[in-house]
């Protein structure tokens, strides 16, 4: 298209914008579900990193969107 947008670029900020939201949630929630569950406390770390690593895909490929569209 004229704007650099097509279907497949729709699609990956949406699926960027998904994991940002479950990251965030993941995040808020990691100390309730530990207690919830009785879990030790090196889960709720596993989790902050689970939630690291889902916010740095989605800056990845954030990026690589807007590199994309300035074309």
């Amino acid at each position: 298209m004229a704007n650099g947008h097509d279907d497949d670029t729709t699609r990956q900020g949406r699926i960027a914008a998904v994991v940002i939201a479950a990251a965030g949630v993941l995040a808020m929630l990691a100390p309730w579900i530990v207690a919830q569950m009785g879990l030790a406390p090196k889960y709720e770390i596993l989790m902050y990193l689970v939630s690291m690593a889902a916010f740095i895909w989605s800056l990845v490929v954030t990026l690589k969107i807007w590199q994309k569209t300035r074309q």
